[in-house]
């Protein structure tokens, strides 16, 4: 038996037909225009997004990947370093060092697991799903890209948190990022929205000048890490979201 189309199936359609409708005496251009009023007024949101949030910060990837690639010095590493570096002292050593910590082993991985997890457990399946893909999969992108460009770490100064794997892309500043993406995404369609953005906004970019403080991460490496985590963040919850027409707990029969 066919079942019925849903009322969110529908209704797309049904607007197409009555906006060409409304239109029917006039030309094919003020026909196109309308009908591409009524798509916008549809999709926008989903549009912004996939340009702001996927296409923008892969272009942003893509222009420093290519001069890493190349091994081309970028004209703003060393200077920004420098002033970093000018900044130190006692007090910072210990707020950055901290900092750093908590963008990665001792609060961001944690928070991770037990943010898949809790939507587990609450059978919220597609939230939980999206959470997963998007954290763990920037994760494995991380290792690959880090292994690909086998970039070295900065070696300016003596660092107080030395590192010693590649550099390229900042694996604190891609988690980082994830994890803020996930949850603006998650809670955008709710009232905790703007309290996520200036919660999350903040540690992220203090997280990621904690990687220059400490002298482990050239700039480029921490833009690079944000905009490839957005990038992939974005991608994740356009697929789970088919396409941005479903929003974050909403109930889809």
């Amino acid at each position: 038996m066919n079942e019925r189309p849903r009322a969110d199936e529908r209704a797309p359609a049904d607007e197409d037909r009555a906006a060409l409708r409304r239109g029917a005496g006039d030309s094919a251009f003020e026909q196109e225009a309308r009908f591409g009023l009524a798509l916008l007024r549809r999709h926008g949101w989903s549009l912004l997004l996939a340009f702001a949030g996927l296409l923008l910060p892969l272009w942003a990837f893509a222009e420093l990947a290519e001069d890493i690639h190349r091994q081309e010095a970028l004209v703003f590493d060393v200077p920004v370093l420098q002033y970093a570096h000018g900044l130190s002292r006692g007090s910072l050593d210990f707020l950055f060092g901290l900092l750093s910590k908590l963008g990665y082993q001792w609060g961001v991985v944690p928070f991770d697991i037990v943010l898949v997890l809790a939507l587990t457990v609450l059978r919220r399946f597609r939230e939980a799903s999206f959470a997963a893909l998007a954290l763990g999969g920037s994760g494995l992108l991380n290792i690959a890209a880090k292994q690909f460009f086998a970039r070295e770490r900065p070696s300016l100064w003596e660092s107080i948190a030395p590192e010693h794997n590649y550099s390229f892309p900042s694996g604190h500043a891609m988690g980082s990022m994830t994890l803020a993406a996930v949850l603006i995404l998650l809670c955008w369609p709710t009232r905790w929205r703007w309290a996520v953005i200036v919660l999350m906004i903040p540690f992220t970019v203090l997280v990621g000048f904690s990687r220059l403080y400490l002298g482990v991460h050239y700039p480029s490496d921490i833009l690079a890490g944000w905009a490839v985590a957005t990038a992939w963040v974005v991608a994740v919850y356009l697929l789970a979201y088919r396409g941005g027409l479903h929003k974050p707990w909403q109930k889809i029969a």
